[in-house]
């Protein structure tokens, strides 16, 4: 695979994070309404589509037959490209002292880019993930976000004299000081700097040795937004009382600033079981479906009739879940968990009319890092780089989708 993107799915057992991750890839996650039914990451690729250079190198006209990605594919004009997704142990609260699987699903999120949490929007099980009913959903996204704060909050306590005392005796800027204690969860130093920044704005200037705790634990806060950008996947839309416990989600997370880690935009409704049915009858030739689209057909040439038992569920699926919705809503999440980081698709080419591979990038990673992040070979041997119509790129120039992510390498 040539993408690096990794997105966790996350929350309290039986959510249907295993439903979610099957839904959206080829991997069988085990399913089951009982804490712990996964306990080792499930792993799988799931697909983000983007405009493929194709049609335009083809005159506007999709290239289906010289248009061969090597990893995904290119249907009409649109590269659906690889990323992976990890359903990790579940969670319960006080995973942050090492009930549950806390430990190893805390340890779990360092390989993520980006986090979703898939939450029960119907209320049927309860925080521990035992079924119940009249649950509300709401505090599953207060305490996803207290665990993983009391986890890092908890380590950065511990050693606080320590990292107080090293940072003046080395006189370290505020930035790698921190940059230092927070490598562990695969933090790069820009990220690290934004919090630091965001601190500042809010705060004003304040030298690392007359922070207290509370303003360690107002830095753990605005870091985990950084780090952890978090999609939250409300599922089962299609189950009684959902709509209610949708609306108060909605209502409480509304507004330009996150809250729990949350923002608004990037709260989205789901149904996994459905996309996971609608997939299946698709694949046994009973309708006509791709993932994400608002409808399926049951007369298209080539379709076996359904029996009364199917055609009832898909009556209520389109029903319940793609007229009032719009879609099952599950290949919208990872659109937006990879958006949300701002990952740039890059196109490198050795013809301007062949696109082999297409590779998710970090924003403001610039030509040069992308050859050396490529092949060694290649940063070796560089002797500069263009884009389409043969305009010339410096190294240093940032790489933008739109304008300069097609890139050959002279």
């Amino acid at each position: 695979m040539s993408s690096s993107f990794v997105i966790a799915c996350v929350g309290k057992p039986s959510a249907g994070k295993s439903s979610f991750l099957n839904a959206v890839t080829d991997a069988s996650a085990k399913v089951g309404n009982f804490p712990f039914t996964t306990i080792e990451p499930n792993q799988g690729i799931a697909y983000y589509p983007v405009d493929c250079p194709c049609r335009a190198a083809n005159g506007g006209s999709a290239a289906k037959e010289s248009c061969k990605p090597r990893y995904g594919w290119c249907a009409d004009g649109r590269r659906f490209v690889p990323v992976r997704l990890l359903d990790v142990a579940g969670l319960v609260p006080g995973a942050s002292e090492g009930r549950g699987l806390g430990n190893k699903f805390l340890d779990d999120l360092r390989q993520a880019d980006v986090l979703i949490h898939v939450v029960d929007a119907s209320g049927t099980t309860d925080d521990n993930g035992r079924e119940t009913k009249g649950y509300d959903p709401v505090g599953d996204i207060q305490w996803l976000r207290k665990e993983i704060e009391d986890w890092v909050f908890g380590n950065m306590e511990r050693r606080w004299g320590g990292i107080v005392r090293r940072h003046i005796a080395v006189k370290a800027s505020i930035v790698d000081t921190m940059h230092a204690q927070l490598a562990g969860y695969g933090t790069v130093r820009s990220i690290v700097q934004r919090a630091v920044d965001q601190l500042h704005a809010r705060f004003g200037s304040m030298d690392l040795d007359k922070w207290d705790m509370e303003r360690v634990r107002d830095f753990v806060r605005v870091f985990l937004d950084e780090r952890f950008p978090t999609v939250v996947a409300l599922n089962k839309i299609d189950m009684p009382d959902a709509d209610k416990n949708i609306a108060a989600i909605v209502r409480r997370y509304r507004g330009p600033d996150p809250r729990d880690g949350v923002r608004a935009e990037n709260i989205v409704l789901t149904s996994a079981l459905s996309e996971c049915f609608l997939r299946k009858m698709a694949k046994q030739k009973i309708i006509a479906y791709a993932p994400g689209d608002a409808e399926f057909s049951t007369d298209a040439p080539g379709l076996r009739p359904a029996d009364e038992r199917t055609q009832r569920r898909l009556d209520n699926i389109s029903d319940l879940v793609l007229f009032r919705y719009g879609s099952t809503g599950v290949q919208d999440v990872i659109v937006r968990a990879v958006e949300v980081r701002g990952f740039v698709p890059v196109f490198p080419v050795k013809s301007f009319s062949v696109f082999p591979e297409c590779i998710l990038v970090r924003p403001g990673t610039t030509v040069r890092e992308f050859a050396r992040r490529l092949h060694s070979d290649i940063d070796r041997a560089y002797a500069g780089a263009e884009t389409v119509g043969a305009i010339q790129l410096a190294e240093d120039d940032a790489i933008v989708a739109g304008k300069n992510n097609i890139i050959r390498f002279l």
